[in-house]
This record gives structure tokens, sequence and C-alpha cells, in this order.
């Protein structure tokens, strides 16, 4: 039964991925997995409620990498290079080409309000650990910033979320880090 739980997951996720809340349903996760939508509605009853449980099962795999990289002897450059490279891999290696939160993102008027929110509670999350993150680079200072923290860090949201889009549109992987190398060389402080 947990099993299932989590195939339906995986599986939801990939099609979210791939068409966003509206292009998917039940009946593709029931082809795909093989099972009836009556065993879908049994560990989901809603379609909300499975798409809040893949966010916040993603919501939740990021608090635990940056837990992995945080500490309170963490260089900040390196959590930067850290995070940019796991979209890197996912991208070059189509294991994850596009976050689920900003496929989603794009969708947020539309959406059901528990999605919307869990949605945005990524954002939040994100949005709060760079701006430590970018906050403590400037205080150790390997890293200058030309605004606050907070609008900063909303800037390299939206620049790694564009380059993973720029990398979609044109098919080509190698746009994500050109256009992400484009922001991380304006903000690192060069050593002499």
């Amino acid at each position: 039964m947990v099993d299932t739980a989590a195939k339906l997951l995986s599986e939801a996720r990939e099609l979210i991925v791939q068409g966003g809340y509206n292009g998917f349903s039940y009946a593709d996760l029931s082809a795909r997995l093989g099972i009836r939508k009556a065993s879908i509605h049994h560990h989901f009853p809603s379609k909300a409620g499975l798409v809040v449980a893949v966010v916040e099962q993603a919501r939740s795999a990021i608090r635990a990498q940056i837990g992995l990289v945080q500490n309170e002897n963490s260089i900040a450059w390196d959590q930067l290079l850290a995070y940019i490279g796991y979209w890197e891999r996912c991208i070059k290696e189509q294991t994850a080409p596009f976050c689920l939160a900003a496929v989603l993102a794009a969708e947020l008027p539309n959406l059901p309000e528990e999605v919307a929110t869990s949605v945005r509670g990524h954002f939040v999350d994100l949005s709060t650990w760079l701006e430590r993150v970018l906050s403590l680079g400037v205080s150790q200072g390997s890293i200058r910033l030309q605004d606050t923290p907070a609008i900063e860090a909303q800037t390299f949201i939206a620049t790694v979320y564009g380059a993973m889009l720029a990398a979609r549109a044109w098919d080509d992987p190698d746009r994500f880090t050109a256009i992400v190398d484009s922001f991380t060389n304006r903000i690192r402080v060069r050593r002499q």
C-alpha cells in the first residue's frame, strides 16, 4: 500500500513536470501504473491533495539537501554551487529537467488554493535560504550584492528558473549553465 502511494507520487511528479497541473488526470496515472482509478482515490481522494503531497515531498527533499550543505562552518559560495550543480545535473541527465514548483507557479492563478499555498511555500523556503546564504557570503567576503539580500535571492531564483526555461525552450542544457554563470560571475568576489 505504501509502495503504491510512493509510485503515485513519483508518476504524478513526472506528469506535472511534463504538463503541469492540468496536463494529467487520474486516468493517466491509472494507465501508467496499471491500477484502477479507485485505487488512486483510496490513497489520494482528490487531485489537489495528490499534487500537494508531491509538492510537499519535493519541499522536504530540498530542505534535506539544504541541511546537508548548511552548518555553522558553511561556505556560502559552496552552498550556491551545490544548488546550481544539482540543477545542472538534473537538466543534463534529464532526471528532473524542470522544477516542479516552477511549472506549477506558471499555473498559480488557476490552481486550487491548497496547491497554490504549497507552491508559494516552496518559494518562501528557497528565498529564505538563499537570503541567508547570500548574507553569509557577504560576511565571508566571497559575495558582493548590488541590492538587498532579499532582492538578490529573488533575482537568483528568477535566474535559475529562467535558465531552466531557456534550456528547455532551446533544448540545450548548456544554456542553463551559461545563464547562471552570468549571474554568479556578477556576485562573486574574486580574490587577487
